[in-house]
């Protein structure tokens, strides 16, 4: 069987000179991950391909547009059904809003390894933040 993909996606900007930052959103659901923080995103549908389920996604659940890009790190199991993989994202247009979340903000790679030192990550994305960190300590577009 194959799974069936979850898209995660890493939108990265530089914020108002104060260096380069990472969007994540604030779960409220299920109580085992409400409160924990992650990289905002959601199911592929039937016939979509990861890059549009991810600008899909992104739309929905925090009303902005990105453009897909690059894979990060390895994909993680999630049940024999489920995989998630997370993928850079370009921010496009709009101000991220907590549409599906508890609270979207932005966060610097020392505030990102912080979050995940006390386990404030969600489980799934949490191998994920040192290759995170490294992208948001590189000098490069936003």
């Amino acid at each position: 069987m194959v799974p069936r993909v979850v898209v995660a996606g890493a939108v990265i900007r530089d914020c108002d000179g104060t260096g380069r930052r990472l969007l994540l959103a604030q779960r409220d659901y299920p109580p085992e991950l409400a409160g924990l923080w992650e990289l905002p995103g959601g199911k592929a549908e039937s016939g979509e391909t990861t890059a549009e389920a991810l600008e899909r996604e992104l739309r929905e659940e925090l009303g902005i547009d990105v453009v897909a890009g690059a894979g990060i790190g390895a994909a993680v199991p999630l049940r024999d059904d489920l995989e998630l993989r997370a993928y850079q994202a370009q921010w496009v247009r709009g101000e991220p809003a907590a549409l599906e979340h508890r609270a979207v903000a932005w966060f610097g790679a020392s505030e990102l390894e912080d979050l995940a030192r006390r386990g404030q990550v969600v489980p799934a994305d949490s191998g994920w933040v040192d290759e995170l960190a490294d992208l948001l300590r590189r000098p490069g577009p936003s």
